[in-house]
């Protein structure tokens, strides 16, 4: 409530008077409202660009050498080929550790099959990796450091570059 000049205001709930607050003008709103069709769509194309190059690093993570051999879905088909036929035939405890080895090597093989997207995911990498590297500065060099093979960005039109 104001004085009486309207220069002062007194606090409702402490009964102290106070300095009338001045009104002031806010500056219209930013956000999604307020975005144009153009940067709605260069943020979708941002987005798309985003997701296709973490597919692939995720999926050349994923096919990285590791120790001991290799196994293909073959062999864990095998496997589980071999759990099934004993489980047939065991007893209660060796059952239950049964079971959890087939429930792992389902996983294992389903995870087999799903790596089986690198020459995909590869592909969809090299339209993008110029225009994303672009956007987000990053060289050559660090594409080459982080295990990306030379091929795949000459391929998709990035150069080394000298100093980068």
């Amino acid at each position: 409530m104001l004085g009486e000049r309207g220069m002062v205001a007194v606090h409702p709930r402490y009964n102290v008077r106070m300095p009338a607050t001045k009104t002031r003008k806010t500056a219209p709103k930013s956000g999604p409202g307020n975005l144009t069709d153009e940067h709605k769509e260069a943020l979708a194309v941002g987005r798309k660009e985003s997701r296709i190059v973490r597919q692939y690093l995720d999926a050349m993570e994923r096919h990285q050498p590791r120790r001991g051999r290799r196994r293909t879905a073959e062999s864990v088909e095998r496997q589980l080929e071999v759990v099934e036929q004993r489980l047939a035939e065991a007893s209660p405890y060796d059952r239950i550790q049964l079971l959890q080895q087939r429930r792992d090597l389902q996983k294992e093989l389903e995870q087999l099959r799903a790596d089986d997207n690198l020459p995909e995911a590869e592909a969809a990498f090299i339209e993008v990796a110029r225009s994303y590297s672009e956007r987000r500065h990053i060289a050559y060099a660090t594409w080459r450091e982080f295990g990306v093979p030379a091929s795949v960005l000459k391929a998709a039109g990035l150069k080394a570059t000298r100093g980068a």
